[in-house]
């Protein structure tokens, strides 16, 4: 999903973690990574698969899709707009 030869800069793991935590996390982290970069949740949390594009489109950041970690979780791809 992300695009070829880019990798994100941040991997967040919260597998284990029930909503909001995964979105809570994509918050703290967001700013530690550089505008145009990327950073990935790894959330097993169902409601991630919802959360994390309507979290994107609230903050103005774009979504960039969903992935499979080497475990087979859900991966979700963010890139920092702004």
């Amino acid at each position: 999903m992300s695009a070829p030869g880019e990798t994100p800069v941040t991997e967040i793991d919260c597998r284990d973690l029930p909503c909001p935590r995964p979105i809570i996390e994509l918050a703290k982290a967001l700013p530690s990574v550089a505008v145009g970069d990327l950073l990935a949740v790894i959330a097993r949390d169902p409601a991630a698969r919802h959360d994390v594009p309507a979290w994107c489109r609230m903050r103005g950041q774009e979504y960039v899709g969903e992935e499979v970690a080497d475990d087979g979780a859900p991966r979700y791809v963010v890139r920092r707009v702004s």
